[in-house]
């Protein structure tokens, strides 16, 4: 990294490279070393994107210490996937910090996100999976798109999602979540023209094998151009959409 910022600066000296373009250089390299843990502060600069808490499989005292250091430096916090009493343990600990037990998320916004004035609908088929539509809809929320929520609409009873449709028709784009056998994005993509991100989840019986029938029935989809993230990940559909709402007219 040394190297890196010496060369930068001695092509700024010798008027080979602009202002802007060492200043650029220098934040694309930038991260916080917090020995546990290397957070990428620069990801937003390179890609939009901040670099998110993925909390599963993390030892708690060390997700308390990142974000114990992300605060000191000012930096926005978020996080994923946590658990019941890791959320508990964060609110207690850090009063500002948002939580959502109902999507397992937190957050602490320091740097603001531009409004994208786009406008994001989230549908899910069952209340079942409203845990991962709240992931995304937190997601995307926190990187600044309105969103418009359409819960409990599924296949097995067509009225409700019909009663809806001029609703769905107003966004921008849609995340479509479905466990079972994972119908809804494509009878949702037979009438709407705007892209479709389709989210399986875990939710079903035996042969729902756990999200893969959803997952295949999304992928398998005789609607066009939808667009399939992995089995309960509203957070990637989250980003999904941020980086169509981003390039859309």
């Amino acid at each position: 990294m040394s190297d890196n910022i010496r060369a930068i600066l001695k092509n700024l000296m010798e008027k080979k490279c602009s202002m802007d373009d060492a200043i650029q250089g220098l934040q694309g390299d930038a991260y916080l070393d917090f020995n546990i843990a290397k957070h990428d502060i620069s990801r937003s600069k390179r890609s939009g994107f901040d670099e998110v808490i993925f909390c599963e499989g993390k030892d708690e005292s060390h997700i308390i210490d990142i974000i114990s250091q992300l605060i000191d430096n000012k930096k926005n916090v978020v996080g994923t996937r946590a658990s019941e009493h890791l959320l508990e343990k964060i609110e207690s600990k850090f009063v500002k910090i948002k939580v959502n037990p109902l999507s397992r998320t937190f957050q602490l916004i320091h740097d603001v996100n531009p409004k994208l004035n786009k406008q994001l609908g989230i549908c899910c088929a069952g209340t079942a999976d409203i845990s991962v539509a709240e992931e995304a809809a937190d997601i995307a929320e926190f990187y600044g798109i309105d969103v418009n929520r359409y819960y409990d609409i599924g296949v097995a009873g067509l009225h409700r999602l019909l009663d809806q449709l001029d609703n769905l028709r107003q966004n921008d784009c849609l995340i479509v979540i479905a466990g079972m056998e994972g119908a809804l994005p494509s009878v949702i993509g037979g009438l709407v023209a705007m892209p479709i991100i389709a989210v399986p989840t875990s939710v079903g019986y035996g042969s729902h094998l756990g999200g893969i029938t959803p997952l295949f029935a999304m992928l398998n989809t005789c609607s066009e151009g939808i667009t399939v993230v992995n089995i309960d990940n509203g957070f990637g559909a989250a980003c999904a959409a941020k980086r169509i709402l981003s390039h859309t007219g």
